[in-house]
């Protein structure tokens, strides 16, 4: 942990830090918000959470939770150790020395939407008082802090570096990721001052391994940028490679694994069905936007990928047109049960998953489609609203096809091998192929 002290101006709120007497106050208690205000609590921090939502405040404060990530178990100790606690009114943030800005950054019609941000930071300047660091935590395009955010808080005589200071610290978490929680991942600071960046700093040392300092918020706004559309990118190239492999007659699965032996110069990717998620989908669409907005200019390889990932959906649901073709089935009237709705395994998470792009896609074709997966109990599937089935042999058996769309959690992976007729794997689920398993 940072041990440092400093003298001057922000001398007092830096001693607060560091000796863990701050209360911290945390804006939006989702994916990131939840997770991030837990660890913080159980760090021995005093934490007050804010969400527009009233059900998910309401939740924290009973100890429920509907997210994977967040033991609801720790919900009810932190609660009852006075350690956590949820509002939906800013005025108990008041007198919170550190307040993390951690909500959704969506897009509307393909362009960020920082309206979350801009509300956020409307009713938090009503209530702000001095001497507190802010840190904005949600991911966005480089300027946003400055820019966007500080305007927001500097009204009146309210002036940032002397009456708050501001900084920007990415979110890094990985929904369903039992390695890496929160606690585990280094974190990226920048300040729009030094002092910020030091307050950030220590502040974060209590609940993480490492922190990283950059010169300005900027710098840890595009390193969140650069870190998506690195897998943004390499993601598209493979799921590209995949297509053109299987027209080859390559399995791409054994190519990569051999590619996989070399010690150095290479990371394995794998190709899927498509992106899904809120980073990946999202975050080069926000590098995208700002390049072209306030420079002119398109960035090449991030919408190529964006493409490429894009048609990935389109791309499986005619390989399971050709797959039912070659076993004399049409796609119409077809029974086909699809196991995985989440965007990846081991989340609840179906923001922008690509299951239901394909799953849309046979269903207009005429296909009867139901789905399995453990973590997602209901979903909307082409407008219309289903419960996930059971697994059972007479299930898989009456299946024409199964289409494996993610590696999810607590799946009989054994029952389908045995008893489907046929099963397409995109995402190479069995690790293998067999008379009935077809990888993408």
């Amino acid at each position: 942990m940072v041990m440092r002290t400093m003298d001057g101006r922000w001398g007092p709120l830096i001693e607060r830090l560091g000796s863990m007497d701050a209360r911290i106050g945390i804006i939006g208690l989702g994916y990131v918000g939840l997770p991030v205000a837990i660890d913080f609590a159980k760090s021995g921090f005093t934490v007050i959470g804010v969400d527009v939502s009233e059900r998910r405040v309401e939740e924290v404060q009973s100890g429920v939770s509907d997210l994977v990530d967040v033991d609801p178990d720790d919900l009810i100790a932190l609660r009852n150790a006075g350690r956590l606690t949820a509002t939906t009114c800013y005025e108990p943030v008041s007198d919170c020395d550190a307040i993390l800005i951690c909500v959704p950054t969506p897009l509307l019609d393909g362009a960020p939407d920082l309206s979350p941000i801009t509300s956020a930071a409307t009713a938090l300047s009503k209530v702000l008082s001095p001497d507190t660091l802010v840190v904005l935590e949600s991911t966005t395009y480089p300027g946003t802090t400055e820019d966007l955010l500080r305007p927001l808080l500097e009204i009146g005589d309210r002036a940032c570096g002397s009456e708050f200071l501001l900084a920007f610290s990415p979110e890094r978490i990985d929904p369903g990721n039992p390695h890496y929680s929160f606690s585990d991942i280094p974190k990226i600071v920048g300040g729009c001052s030094p002092d910020a960046t030091v307050a950030a700093e220590i502040l974060y040392s209590h609940v993480v391994p490492k922190v990283v300092t950059v010169p300005t918020p900027r710098e840890a706004e595009m390193a969140k940028l650069i870190e998506n559309t690195f897998r943004h990118v390499n993601i598209g190239l493979v799921n590209e490679l995949a297509v053109y492999a299987h027209e080859l007659g390559i399995d791409i699965w054994e190519a990569i694994e051999a590619a996989s032996t070399k010690p150095f110069g290479f990371m394995p990717f794998y190709p899927g069905p498509g992106w899904g998620g809120h980073c990946i989908p999202l975050d080069p669409a926000y590098f995208s936007y700002s390049v072209r907005q306030f420079r002119g200019h398109d960035i090449r390889f991030v919408e190529t990928a964006h493409t490429v990932n894009s048609e990935m959906p389109r791309h499986i649901v005619e390989r399971v047109a050709d797959l039912l073709n070659n076993s004399s089935r049409a796609v119409r009237g077809s029974n086909i049960l699809a196991i995985g709705v989440a965007y990846k395994a081991g989340t609840e998470d179906t923001r922008h998953s690509p299951a239901f792009k394909v799953l849309d896609g046979l269903i207009r074709r005429g296909a009867e489609v139901s789905y399995h997966d453990p973590l997602v109990p209901e979903a909307t599937i082409a407008g219309t609203q289903q419960r996930s089935v059971a697994l059972t042999k007479e299930r898989v058996g009456d299946a024409d096809l199964v289409l494996v769309l993610s590696r999810q959690h607590d799946v009989d992976w054994d029952l389908l091998a045995s008893g489907a007729d046929l099963i397409f794997d995109t995402c190479n689920a069995f690790g293998r192929v067999d008379d009935n398993i077809i990888r993408l």
